[in-house]
């Protein structure tokens, strides 16, 4: 059974505007579904949709069986202790230190009491140094976030998303604000960690290159409707034509050639 469903999820605005038209996907267990297009297709829209950040206005979200635009917000609070969420713009809390900026991702497990005065379980701490372990920044646990790095900062929304224990990963342009080499570094992160944990994940990415290296199945969206859903091996020119339109898809990029360029060790581990 599939991890997650949407059946003819549609998103219009008051001024009649689409940004998704009667999309309709199926997410396995551990799949990497890397979402393309290009500028206002509807790629963040379907994300935020899923979770409900930004309300659907017709169509389906199952997930693990339940069909989250039935939920009140009670049982959506519930529902989204399972859907972890890594942001863009990384939305951490600045002047808190990465620890607690990490267990604040238990925030939908303990009582408010415990929030408040940043007395969280034992067993959360643990599993937070254990996390930060894993994203290469145990070091920095007791620095501030504004004292980051971009890459370090995203690094550590991945950690606090992961210290949910969820059930599947929504995340919208990791990659979009870090350079070439940070961005391959990120990507190569969330990819293997997802595949360790057979934890199911989409991830709106605009770099076409890092999506057919590292994701497993790449969805093209256009106009707000999936217009190719395939293989990255399956992502040929005709398919980059009808997911953005007419280019010369043979002529390497600046970026192509800066990714191109080997790697040096930095002792982070990912």
């Amino acid at each position: 059974m599939p991890t997650l469903t949407l059946n003819g999820l549609t998103k219009h605005y008051s001024n009649s505007d689409r940004a998704l038209t009667d999309v309709s996907l199926s997410i396995q267990a551990g799949e990497v579904v890397g979402l393309i297009g290009p500028s206002g297709a509807g790629k963040s829209t379907l994300i935020r949709c899923i979770n409900r950040l930004t309300e659907p206005t017709s169509g389906e979200v199952n997930f693990e069986g339940t069909d989250l635009t039935k939920l009140s917000k009670s049982q959506l609070k519930q529902a989204r202790r399972q859907i972890g969420m890594i942001f863009q713009e990384y939305a951490l809390i600045e002047r808190l230190t990465v620890m607690e900026n990490v267990l604040s991702g238990r925030l939908g497990y303990v009582p408010f009491w415990r929030s408040f005065l940043r007395k969280y379980p034992e067993t959360d701490i643990r599993n937070a140094f254990a996390l930060l372990d894993r994203v290469g920044l145990l070091a920095h646990a007791d620095k501030r976030a504004d004292a980051l790095s971009g890459g370090q900062r995203q690094r550590v929304g991945i950690a606090r998303a992961l210290a949910q224990q969820p059930s599947l990963l929504l995340i919208d342009e990791p990659t979009a604000a870090l350079d070439p080499k940070t961005a391959r570094q990120i990507m190569r992160l969330i990819t293997n960690i997802c595949r360790e944990h057979q934890l199911p994940a989409i991830i709106n990415i605009h770099d076409v290159n890092l999506a057919k290296q590292f994701v497993d199945r790449v969805v093209g969206l256009n106009a707000g409707e999936v217009v190719f859903d395939g293989t990255p091996e399956e992502l040929d020119e005709t398919a980059l034509t009808k997911i953005y339109g007419e280019e010369d898809w043979n002529t390497p990029n600046q970026d192509d050639a800066e990714t191109a360029e080997p790697e040096l060790e930095l002792g982070i581990a990912v």
